[in-house]
């Protein structure tokens, strides 16, 4: 698990790099939650997401936002953060030209990061996102939303309502050519504190979904 320093928009910004173990090997970024509520790279979920790409042969990347850890400049509202995102994107992309897809994986404020990037981006064809702050942020940039995705959320978070991100879902069912799921894990907070494994095996089984070669959605 390298420990990498690359060029952000406002200086350097530090992460946690795992190669690509092979040529044309896939590329996932993973997106921590929100900075000033104490999220970071090394929060529970994130590293968690990132070990299950890397077992699964992605070149993966997690990385500290601006103004977090190791990482250069402050807090930017989200607008630095996605440039932030961006930048981490191109210099994966720089050292490992060959992969032909790219999947992204946010927990909350990174959720909301990781869907901007992904309309920016027409190379990320899939995404997780983790209780994504869909009654803080408006998420109608989203239109369409380009690629297919799974939003998982805690039946029990109070930080984000579920019928927030049911209505968000709903919404983007409409959109043709993209298939949308979505799965609430019982009695799960907004940090999934007692149901990290419940959270972890929904990941896990909609990955083996989308990375079965026959799978449907491409």
């Amino acid at each position: 698990m390298p420990s990498v320093i690359f060029p952000g928009p406002e200086g350097r910004l530090e992460g946690r790099f795992s190669p690509p173990p092979r040529p044309r090997a896939p590329v996932a970024m993973i997106l921590h939650p929100h900075p000033q509520g104490g999220g970071t790279m090394n929060e529970r979920i994130t590293q968690r997401l990132y070990k299950t790409f890397v077992d699964r042969g992605f070149a993966t990347l997690r990385f500290n936002f601006r103004g977090v850890g190791r990482s250069q400049g402050s807090f930017d509202n989200g607008v630095g953060e996605l440039s932030d995102a961006a930048a981490a994107l191109d210099w994966v992309q720089s050292i490992h030209q060959e992969a032909q897809v790219t999947w992204v994986a946010g927990v909350s404020f990174g959720a909301l990061i990781g869907m901007q990037l992904l309309m920016r981006r027409p190379e990320i064809r899939g995404f997780i996102s983790i209780a994504p702050p869909a009654n803080m942020y408006d998420f109608s940039f989203l239109a369409p939303c380009p690629a297919s995705g799974i939003f998982v959320q805690g039946a029990a978070d109070t930080v984000v309502q579920p019928a927030a991100v049911t209505k968000l879902v709903e919404k983007l069912r409409t959109q043709k050519h993209i298939t949308i799921h979505h799965e609430e894990i019982p009695r799960a907070n907004h940090f999934f504190e007692n149901e990290i494994d419940e959270l972890m095996a929904s990941v896990d089984n909609y990955l083996d979904f989308r990375l079965d070669p026959d799978c449907p959605i491409k």
